[in-house]
């Protein structure tokens, strides 16, 4: 397989696994039952990732030199970030509903998009353009602001949409000049560190097992979900890893009608449908792309 070829197919099984784990610890998360505060799931489950993450080998790094960095600002920034989306999507994921929750999170590849020709100059396509819209068009559809109550967990999953997409665009910007090691091991000190300080702040309540095997659960999925995520981010840019978040629709509306008994409308399932419309219309486009021969100048 050339070479081009085989990193264009790393790039979305390397998304779409990263996606799928994150949706399996997300639905764990929801799941919770005891009266924990955000800051205090978020330091078990980060702490269990962790624990995933040194377990895992590196081509020519350790653990053990993770902050030794050529590069510290934008990895310190991406770890902000994480820390930032992993809060707003703990409080959104247990106080809304999944698809909800899900739908302002993937204004994300809105996010990104814009951010990808302003920051990173990033030559867009009308193909690209068009997805991205019609995706939003899909979330206005599934979430109906102004035509059911709005409430901070919807505020709290657009902010982590938001932060999500900050953080594709800081990966894409970093490429290869940053060691894995030094990327994932900078974001789960500040999401331990950070989660640990608030929920000793906050007041620490001692949680059942069956949470602490749910937490203990999520943590394992969002550790194998990051080492994924930033695997794909070094194999392509990010407008081709945006798209791939829409998997995880799939994942809500499957975890929510089975497990938490959320049945959406049928406007609801329209904008689920036209968001992932959207993702895939992206992805076969990029892959149109590689197995024709180049393209006339202006054509996308």
């Amino acid at each position: 397989m050339p070479a081009r070829q085989s990193s264009f197919t790393n790039v979305y099984v390397c998304a779409f696994a990263a996606y799928a784990c994150f949706s399996t610890s997300d639905a764990f998360t929801k799941a919770l039952h005891g009266p924990l505060s955000v800051f205090e799931i978020g330091f078990f489950e980060n702490a269990f990732a962790s624990i995933v993450l040194l377990a895992t080998r590196h081509e020519n790094e350790r653990w053990v030199e993770f902050w030794k960095m050529s590069r510290p600002w934008p990895i310190h920034l991406r770890a902000i970030c994480g820390v930032l989306s992993s809060l707003c999507a703990i409080y959104a994921f247990t106080t809304i509903p999944l698809v909800d929750a899900y739908s302002l999170i993937f204004l994300a590849p809105f996010f990104v998009t814009v951010m990808s020709v302003l920051i990173l100059k990033e030559h867009v396509g009308q193909w690209r353009w068009f997805a991205v819209l019609l995706g939003f068009v899909g979330v206005l559809l599934a979430v109906k602001p102004g035509f059911q109550a709005f409430q901070l967990g919807h505020f709290g999953a657009m902010v982590a949409g938001l932060s999500t997409g900050t953080s594709i665009i800081i990966m894409r910007g970093l490429g290869s000049a940053a060691k894995k090691t030094s990327i994932l091991g900078m974001l789960f000190l500040y999401l331990v560190s950070v989660n640990g300080i608030g929920m000793v702040l906050h007041g620490f309540t001692a949680p059942a097992l069956q949470d602490l095997v749910l937490m203990a659960l999520s943590g394992l999925c969002v550790g194998l979900g990051q080492w994924a995520f930033v695997s794909a981010a070094r194999y392509g840019n990010a407008t081709q890893i945006a798209p791939v978040a829409y998997s995880q629709l799939g994942w809500a509306m499957l975890f929510g009608i089975i497990i938490f008994h959320e049945y959406p409308d049928l406007l609801a399932v329209i904008g689920v449908g036209i968001i992932a419309s959207a993702g895939l219309l992206t992805v076969l486009r990029e892959r149109i792309r590689r197995i024709k021969p180049a393209n006339p100048p202006g054509i996308r």
